[in-house]
């Protein structure tokens, strides 16, 4: 208890002081929780705390803010962005996660882990992305649209990522995964698809997605309104709860994305009478635990292995940043986002995403890429999210005035 009780203290007063500081001097929110990770970093290595864990928990806040945009999103406005999403963000994808295979290839990696390598980076960060245009109100832009709807694309693509990674599996590196391997066991365990065969896979999944599909447009209305009619505040924030959980866990159990099954229940609930009584119980606990995941992001930096190879990981960074604002400058020309959102989109996705370190993981546990190369790669996707807010920083100070001033 006394141990719970001081890392939340510790938390909690990074994040205070860390912040208001931060937004004082124009650095946005995301990069004052990052500085605050970064300066408790020392104090958590001494105290023995295991920031991955905690990590994992924080990302919930991942999940309730694409449950919240979902609330946003009417059906047939997602409809309406299907070419966006399938086009723009599917050729996002493919386009980095090939370029990023081909210089992995010519720097001497072998196709399998240059491939891996490629769809590590072929993903953005949704949780500082999303959290960025929410704070600045560039979400209903257009080049808020076009980012949020490539977003949306990577977190659905991380699904067939994840089935797709195992099959490049090295036989040698098998001995050294083991390990990491027995510690995802206790996680296996809540799969319901794990032993089924292919069409069976399938076909509970479906099942699943249908569920909260149609459960979302006929049995929460019925429960919310018995919630309600008790009058109790807190007893409706903790079904709002229990309505995010059990679908996180059920997305896991089938193995789906947590964020992809929230955010559909969230637009299945768009029209919903207690849209907006949803949206002010789940803010304050996705505003925290966002904090609390931008925080461990950045504790979770290795200075030893970052001050001991600086020079490499830099250029890695920096080497895949101007890859993907290459790409996505390009590809926001085919689609004609024009000015500034033009910028907006190119300059907001640059950076690799949270869902890099989950891959990341998750290739060392399936023998395909050496934990050695995984821990340098990692400082890469934690690297680039802490640039991120310095892009859009670089964006309101510099690229938007231009635009501005020449209309």
């Amino acid at each position: 208890m006394d141990g719970f009780l001081l890392l939340a203290f510790l938390f909690l007063v990074a994040g205070v002081i860390a912040v208001p500081i931060a937004s004082r001097l124009g650095l946005g929110s995301v990069l004052g929780y990052l500085i605050a990770g970064i300066a408790i970093s020392p104090l958590l290595h001494q105290l023995d705390v295991d920031v991955v864990s905690i990590q994992h928990f924080a990302e919930l806040g991942v999940v309730m803010m694409l449950f919240l945009v979902g609330l946003e999103l009417e059906p047939r406005m997602l409809w309406s962005m299907r070419h966006r999403l399938l086009g723009l963000g599917g050729l996002q994808v493919t386009f980095t996660a090939l370029a990023v295979t081909g210089i992995a290839m010519a720097l001497g990696q072998p196709w399998s882990i240059a491939l891996a390598i490629g769809l590590v980076f072929s993903l953005s960060s949704t949780a500082i992305v999303l959290q960025t245009l929410n704070e600045k109100g560039l979400m209903q832009c257009d080049g808020g649209q076009s980012s949020f709807s490539v977003l949306l694309f990577q977190d659905i693509a991380v699904i067939p990522m994840l089935a797709f990674i195992p099959l490049l599996a090295i036989p040698e590196l098998a001995d050294v995964a083991g390990a990491s391997a027995a510690g995802e066991a206790e996680h296996a365990s809540l799969s319901l698809v794990e032993r089924l065969d292919a069409w069976q896979q399938a076909l509970v999944t479906v099942a699943a997605v249908a569920f909260v599909v149609v459960g979302g447009h006929f049995l929460t209305r019925p429960v919310f309104r018995f919630i309600a009619a008790a009058k109790l505040r807190e007893l409706f924030t903790a079904v709002a709860l229990l309505l995010i959980i059990g679908i996180a866990l059920l997305m896991i159990a089938v193995g789906l994305s947590p964020a992809l099954g929230t955010f559909l229940a969230g637009v299945v609930l768009a029209n919903s009478e207690y849209r907006h009584e949803l949206e002010s119980d789940i803010g304050p606990f996705k505003g925290l635990l966002l904090g609390l995941f931008f925080i461990t992001v950045g504790a979770a930096i290795r200075f030893d292995l970052l001050f001991a190879s600086l020079g490499e990981v830099v250029a890695m960074t920096l080497g895949v940043m101007a890859l993907k604002a290459t790409i996505l400058y390009v590809l926001s020309r085919v689609f004609r986002i024009g000015g500034s959102d033009r910028w907006l989109f190119t300059l907001g996705l640059a950076q690799a995403g949270e869902f890099g370190f989950v891959l990341l993981s998750f290739t060392v546990a399936s023998s395909v890429i050496p934990a050695e190369l995984a821990d340098k790669l990692l400082l890469v996707v934690a690297l680039s999210m802490l640039l991120t807010p310095l892009l859009f920083i670089l964006f309101d100070k510099v690229v938007a005035p231009r635009f501005a001033e020449s209309q």
